[in-house]
């Protein structure tokens, strides 16, 4: 009876023939079992090598009894999808796919989350601003009296720039909570305030009739700002410069004043700062977009939308009393 010899270095799965002495070099290699004196023979060994050059000689097949990982070609290809799988899945699928779209489920809620936390905000400060507005323009003594103290115009136009610089340029500030709502609330009375006293110059038809025009046009643009396909967080930098050019069209105005000024300023303010409410929106929407604002950045969100309504209101309101003057 011929004594077998375990293969060696320069064995490949399917040779025939003899084979050499088992070198001391490849110790990994497995003993052969019992009962099995060739390797091709043994249950769950991989079938013969049929992918072209044979393994060189740091080839180690796996133990045997085990069965061979299902990739590769010399294992005869993957099987079909929809055969079970090694994580519980049909071959072909993404073994990480439950734990991705769990993740994306997660993104999705927080982002749902922070869009419903921002409206809230919003809508508090809409109630609190247009509310001080009714008074101011309702109440004949409390028209009169601010009328009669533009101080406290000028002292609440130097808070509202302090606190807005404050809550845009340190983080601290508009993430840390209570603080953060405390800054938000003093800068939205002082805002407020001032429009309050601004709309207080104006007859009460005009200014209910820009309040309405501006709640149409803003809900409007919030609709086609979710639903379009157009992405325009890319604009920023036209934006800016848009701004900067209104800001100069605005002291020209103040030197050339006149109707028909007034009239095409105000109407370019409307314009970039309706641009800026759809940007401001699908940054805070996120997803599908180039940009987004984070979900912690939920103060700085709900800070650009109101600033965008009030300067809309601002602008119609200027348009709605210089083509009735």
């Amino acid at each position: 009876m011929t004594t077998w010899q375990a293969p060696g270095a320069g064995f490949y799965p399917g040779q025939q023939g003899p084979y050499p002495p088992y070198p001391q070099q490849n110790p990994g290699y497995p003993p052969p079992q019992e009962g099995y004196p060739y390797p091709q023979q043994a249950p769950g060994y991989p079938p013969p090598y049929s992918g072209g050059n044979p393994p060189g000689p740091g080839f180690i097949p796996p133990p045997y009894g085990e069965a061979p990982p299902p990739v590769g070609p010399e294992f005869g290809g993957i099987p079909p999808t929809g055969q079970p799988g090694m994580y519980g899945t049909g071959y072909g699928e993404d073994p990480m796919q439950d734990e991705i779209k769990g993740f994306e489920f997660n993104d999705k809620t927080i982002r749902n989350g922070f869009i419903k936390k921002v409206y809230s905000i919003l809508l508090c400060q809409l109630v609190i601003t247009f509310g001080m507005i009714s008074l101011f323009i309702y109440h004949d003594k409390t028209r009169m009296w601010v009328q009669r103290h533009t101080e406290l115009f000028w002292i609440s136009f130097a808070i509202t720039i302090v606190l807005i610089i404050c809550m845009a340029c340190c983080t601290t500030v508009r993430r840390k909570a209570p603080m953060n709502f405390i800054f938000l609330f003093v800068f939205t009375l002082a805002e407020a305030f001032l429009l309050s006293t601004a709309a207080s110059t104006y007859d009460s038809k005009e200014v209910m009739l820009a309040v309405g025009i501006t709640a149409v046009v803003c809900l409007g643009l919030t609709l086609f700002a979710f639903q379009t396909k157009i992405d325009f967080t890319g604009l920023h930098t036209v934006l800016f410069v848009a701004v900067l050019i209104l800001l100069v069209f605005g002291m020209i105005a103040i030197f050339w004043p006149g109707r028909i000024m007034t009239l095409v300023y105000a109407s370019l303010g409307a314009l970039i700062f309706s641009l800026y409410l759809i940007y401001d929106t699908q940054m805070m929407i996120g997803g599908k977009h180039k940009y987004s604002i984070s979900p912690e950045e939920y103060i700085f969100a709900a800070l650009s939308l109101y600033l965008d309504v009030i300067n809309i209101f601002l602008y119609i309101l200027t348009i709605i009393g210089a083509s009735r003057d």
